[in-house]
């Protein structure tokens, strides 16, 4: 178990859903999947990476409704100088359920609006 917070250090994540535009499998990388997500009106589109590859295709996220922390600092990832799509900074971290098999997406209703808070 991580250490325990008070609800002041769990107030200050944003927690948001976010729906899956486009996905790719950078080059160079065989673990990082690279995705645009819509966050809604608000906050606009993202580009995340996670370390899924080895479990999710890119078509298995597009167009889905998962739930992502999007108020922390971009995190440079892949290797930027060989090419667009294989490197950049991911604009937040993608929520999921770890198992010893693999890690599971938790993907939530298509009614869901992009950018509705979770809390």
């Amino acid at each position: 178990m991580k250490p325990v917070i008070n609800y002041s250090d769990f107030e200050k994540l944003d927690i948001r859903v976010g729906r899956v535009i486009s996905a790719s499998a950078p080059e160079g990388s065989n673990k990082l999947l690279r995705m645009e997500v819509d966050m809604g009106e608000e906050i606009g589109k993202r580009t995340l990476f996670s370390g899924i590859r080895k479990w999710y295709k890119p078509e298995e996220v597009v167009g889905k409704n998962m739930e992502f922390v999007i108020n922390m600092d971009p995190k440079k990832m892949g290797d930027p100088s060989s090419g667009s799509e294989q490197g950049g900074y991911s604009e937040g971290m993608l929520i999921m359920v770890d198992t010893e098999e693999q890690p599971i997406l938790l993907f939530l209703p298509e009614a869901i609006k992009p950018g509705s808070v979770i809390r």
